[in-house]
């Protein structure tokens, strides 16, 4: 076969090279036709069209044709015309076509029918190949460029922040171990402790549950920073909104209070999503058509509406005054659940809401108390179908406060010094937030298991491929 410059399937619909020879490369999705004609639609993961490559047999031998089935890798040559027939606007008269790979179709589980998203997962190593997954990972990408783009345009700095740390940002607790200790003959002390001084870093350590105490000095010295990377929660928990390997996007700011929160959260949230709607039409078309007929609908309605800023004690008046019948109990000082946080967004406000103010007690130690000394200048965002998909405060610059806080929560003063050290050299008002990416792209795809919005993904008793 001669060799040319391949051309990508999503180049391959631009009108300008009609009549022109080209060579597409990609695996098949589907062959049909009659003993004359063959019609193969062929698809490379640059779009979620196929090109249609149409095959006179005549020109082919039996040999050639048989092993192009659903799921094998082929090279085209042939000439790009406009297509005469209904559902493509351009297809490929095949002159050659070479074989890269066969897949057995007795063997090949991805045949043309239905298959659930359950099944799926576990194929996770082939499911990109779907017309489904190839939309979501594309999203995907698009908004992981999305997100860097609108930080640098807006003069932050990418901090890379540690995922081996000795820290508990969260104090919750459930971390993954790092050791490099024998399991089946732990060294111990005299008193019968594990001996960490023999462990790698000579000390317990684990896989970072947030970058954002790292993100603090970063934003202390350089002003704007954000993080983006994997995150890690040992929670024993199989819901469809949690794993236990996910990314994170964390911004901090130095100078900022809770009202520019705020501002920046809506601001940043409305870019991503504008972002998909503009560069990820033809997938969010299809998303849209296979699972939820609402979905561009409420991409816009997110852009489109100012959020509502809500205390969390006027909320949960209006939860209770509601007459709706919740699952989980409200009162002031609970922990609102995604169904209360829903109401608000769906049935009351029909808007996304930012909830603030909220009880010290459910909140995270680092959080700047306000005057009344009850609450947190925490805020959280609730958007619809999700509930809570960002989580952020003003952190507390007062050394004492942070002092005493630490001590009423008993968290280790030997790991928190260097925390620590950033109010005592040079404090400023600084806050920022936590975005769940794939929670991100959950809402954006209108898909509704957060374990096919990352290609593999990591759960309780789950750690294929």
């Amino acid at each position: 076969m001669e060799t040319m410059k391949r051309t990508k399937v999503v180049d391959a619909f631009d009108a300008s090279l009609y009549g022109t020879r080209i060579n597409v490369k990609g695996w098949v999705r589907t062959r049909r036709g009659n003993k004359h004609i063959n019609f193969i639609a062929l698809n490379d993961g640059s779009t979620i069209k196929n090109i249609q490559v149409v095959v006179d047999l005549s020109k082919f031998t039996e040999a050639e044709m048989k092993p192009i089935t659903t799921g094998a890798c082929i090279s085209v040559i042939g000439t790009l015309v406009e297509s005469q027939g209904k559902g493509q606007q351009a297809e490929i008269q095949a002159e050659s076509i070479e074989l890269y790979g066969g897949a057995d179709p007795d063997v090949y589980p991805l045949q043309k029918k239905g298959h659930t998203l359950e099944f799926l997962r576990e194929i996770a190593h082939l499911r990109p190949r779907t017309n489904t997954f190839g939309a979501v990972f594309r999203i995907r990408h698009h908004l992981a460029y999305a997100i860097h783009k609108y930080f640098n345009d807006r003069g932050f700095f990418y901090l890379n922040t540690p995922l081996i740390t000795a820290s508990d940002c969260e104090g919750a607790g459930a971390m993954f171990q790092v050791t490099t200790l024998d399991l089946n003959n732990v060294p111990r002390t005299d008193d019968g402790a594990v001996d960490y001084s023999a462990d790698f870093f000579g000390k317990p350590t684990s896989l970072t549950v947030s970058g954002q105490l790292e993100g603090e000095l970063g934003a202390m010295s350089l002003g704007a920073i954000y993080t983006f990377g994997p995150t890690f929660r040992a929670e024993n928990s199989n819901t469809p909104r949690h794993l236990a390997e996910f990314w994170m996007v964390e911004p901090e700011v130095a100078f900022n209070e809770i009202e520019e929160n705020m501002d920046l959260a809506e601001d940043f949230l409305k870019y991503l999503i504008r972002y998909a709607l503009d560069h990820c039409q033809d997938d969010l078309e299809f998303l849209s058509q296979m699972y939820d007929s609402e979905l561009i609908e409420r991409l816009k309605f997110v852009v489109e509406n100012d959020f509502v800023r809500l205390p969390y004690t006027e909320g949960v008046k209006i939860l209770e005054e509601s007459g709706h019948k919740f699952e989980y109990p409200v009162y002031w000082g609970a922990d609102l659940q995604s169904e209360h946080e829903r109401f608000l967004v769906e049935e009351h406000f029909k808007k996304p809401v930012i909830l603030t103010d909220y009880p010290k007690e459910i909140k995270a130690f680092y959080m700047k108390l306000n005057d009344d000394g009850k609450t947190v200048r925490a805020m959280d965002v609730l958007f619809p179908r999700i509930g809570e998909i960002i989580g952020g405060s003003q952190r507390e610059e007062s050394y004492e406060k942070l002092l005493s806080r630490i001590e009423e929560l008993h968290i280790p003063m030997k790991d928190m010094w260097w925390y620590l050290d950033t109010r005592r050299f040079g404090t400023a008002p600084h806050s920022g937030f936590g975005l769940g990416f794939e929670r991100l792209v959950l809402f954006v795809t209108g898909m509704t298991n957060i374990r096919d919005v990352i290609p593999f993904p990591r759960t309780p008793k789950n750690a294929e491929f």
